[in-house]
């Protein structure tokens, strides 16, 4: 019974960790280029009480064991990155990636971070930020003085157009063997780990990366009637738990109140 207990407990706790991320997903369905996270259980260890294929005499061996499990526990939480939908803006700097990859910004430590949320600004001196004001690297250039006209192409190039004539250059995404592996932030930011492997530049619409949209943003990938469901499904889970533990008590009180 006491067994029971700690099962049961290790079985609520799990159940509380998924439903606070199941609420940070919710909280987020509206954050740009968000993209949903998914939590992972694994059992815990098992009391072996007989082994299966124990040798029991005469050549005789047990055809299944006697295992009983003590609960189980959050192993990972892990994102999904799938492309959200798309919103027009028709802002100029509004970049969605659509497909594979990220847009490498510099902290201003000069570590590199990476985001998929495209809503890109202009500082004082003319840098591509993000909404935080941090660098966009790529290969962004700083928007001249006067320039009248802002054009960003599927494929990364991007053209300056203004009084002092036209600029033209190429601008590079970054991609991740294991992008979940990467660490979260907050920010919409993400840092590299030994986990995500190296960063990859490369070209928008080439070799697997995704393309870009300008004047469009990338909405979160959450879908509230899943959570949703996931939350009833969390909650139940939870009751049912906390119903073993209930149990488990009764029949320690039971067994408390037995007289010879």
């Amino acid at each position: 019974m006491l067994r029971a207990l700690y099962s049961a407990a290790t079985g609520m706790e799990a159940q509380q960790t998924n439903l606070d991320v199941i609420s940070n997903n919710l909280a987020n369905v509206n954050t740009t280029g968000y993209k949903k996270t998914k939590i992972e259980f694994q059992d815990l260890l098992y009391d072996t009480q007989r082994a299966a294929g124990a040798d029991q005499g005469s050549g005789n061996q047990l055809p299944t064991g006697l295992q009983v499990g003590h609960g189980s526990q959050v192993v990972a939480t892990s994102k999904i990155f799938t492309t959200g939908e798309l919103s027009n803006t028709g802002a100029p700097l509004d970049v969605a990636i659509q497909g594979d990859g990220f847009l490498e910004v510099q902290l201003p430590d000069g570590t590199k971070a990476y985001t998929r949320d495209g809503a890109l600004k202009t500082s004082s001196d003319g840098h591509i930020t993000t909404s935080d004001g941090l660098v966009v690297q790529g290969g962004f250039q700083p928007v001249p003085a006067g320039t009248t006209n802002i054009n960003i192409s599927s494929n990364g190039q991007v053209t300056y157009t203004g009084a002092s004539g036209t600029t033209s250059f190429q601008v590079q995404l970054v991609r991740f063997t294991n992008p979940s592996g990467l660490e979260s932030m907050g920010h919409n930011l993400y840092l590299e780990t030994p986990a995500s492997g190296t960063p990859e530049l490369g070209n928008p619409g080439q070799n697997g990366f995704g393309t870009l949209a300008q004047g469009y943003l990338e909405l979160s990938n959450v879908q509230v009637v899943e959570e949703m469901v996931n939350l009833i499904v969390a909650q139940r889970a939870y009751e049912v738990n906390a119903k073993a533990v209930q149990a488990s008590d009764e029949m320690l009180q039971i067994s408390n109140n037995l007289r010879r």
